[in-house]
């Protein structure tokens, strides 16, 4: 097993205290897993509140900041955090304009996060959530009920933030967020496994030679296994998918996400790949997005995400940003 780590029953919160140290500009509490805008709760203003299970870095905790997330709570690795930690959160962040809670689509994170809403609206908070479903891939897989989220939840932080940002009203975000969702789609490929720090071993085996379509971001296999395809063919099917299932209207933004382990030489490649994709298939793209953003710890691989926006939301997805992974126009 070859990893940076000291023992993997510390790895999350050794990721923590090494967050906090690079940046002084969130507050993070290694203990309880809460990572918030040190200037939160801010007067008037939504607050955002998401998270997930660690080893999708800089999926969530990367994200917080202004013109993004209010708080990220990290759960252990691929393990959904828990309903305190929501709670804390919530509480954290709450100017007494309410609070989103922006939930990935697997069931640990659907249960705990609608959980955190009974026990915050208990405590006078009030919540609205908004659940991304991005993934066309498999219907339901070995964690979720319905389409998984997966890339379509960085479309829905920054936009959603922005409007946030705005002073907009709890209903106005959480309606932001659920029109960002609902114009995305997702499709990932795996070349290769994903190794945990508690198994340091691959989840599962995908020989030599041989490529995963359709792979979600929990090491879970996908929906069909092929030998191994040039860039030019995963970007074929990987887009004819999510662009036949979408079928957008609208000028689109594009993510292209690796997974982990894919180095940007090979992502800029396959985004000129996908980039040419969409113009055989007469898709407008307004912008475009590379990088190693929704991740599965040292997953080799890549997923392409794709949101149509009208005027308006390119607009929230332009406004400035500042987060340890996502900077921008400040």
């Amino acid at each position: 097993m070859r990893m940076l780590i000291n023992v993997a029953e510390t790895v999350v919160a050794d990721a923590l205290r090494g967050l906090a140290a690079a940046h002084p500009d969130l507050a993070v509490d290694v203990q309880n897993r809460v990572i918030v805008r040190r200037d939160a709760p801010v007067a008037g203003q939504v607050g955002l509140v998401s998270g997930g299970g660690s080893g999708h870095e800089p999926l969530h905790g990367g994200f917080v900041g202004p013109g993004m997330l209010s708080a990220a709570c990290p759960g252990e690795v691929f393990t959904s955090p828990v309903p305190d930690q929501m709670l804390r959160a919530a509480a954290a962040v709450d100017s007494g304009a309410g609070v989103l809670f922006v939930v990935k689509n697997y069931t640990g994170d659907v249960l705990n996060f609608d959980m955190a809403a009974e026990l915050a609206e208990d405590e006078g908070i009030r919540v609205a959530k908004v659940l991304v479903n991005d993934d066309v891939a498999v219907t339901d897989s070995l964690y979720t009920a319905g389409r998984r989220g997966t890339g379509a939840t960085l479309f829905v932080e920054k936009i959603a933030g922005a409007a946030a940002d705005e002073g907009r009203s709890l209903e106005q975000v959480q309606a932001v967020a659920r029109q960002v969702n609902e114009n995305s789609r997702s499709f990932g490929v795996a070349l290769g496994s994903v190794t945990t720090p508690a198994k340091g071993s691959p989840t599962f085996d995908l020989p030599s030679g041989e490529l995963e379509l359709g792979i979600g971001i929990h090491g879970e296999p996908g929906r069909e296994r092929r030998p191994m395809m040039t860039s030019r063919e995963i970007a074929d099917f990987s887009v004819h998918t999510v662009l036949d299932d979408l079928e957008p209207r609208d000028p689109v933004l594009v993510l292209v996400n690796g997974m982990g382990a894919t180095p940007l030489l090979e992502l800029y490649g396959f985004n000129a790949e996908v980039q040419r994709v969409l113009g055989e298939r007469g898709v407008p793209v307004a912008r475009t997005l590379v990088g190693n953003y929704v991740t599965s710890l040292d997953m080799a691989g890549a997923s392409v995400t794709i949101c149509q926006v009208d005027g308006e939301l390119l607009r929230l997805w332009d406004a400035p940003v500042s987060t340890p992974a996502l900077r921008w126009g400040r």
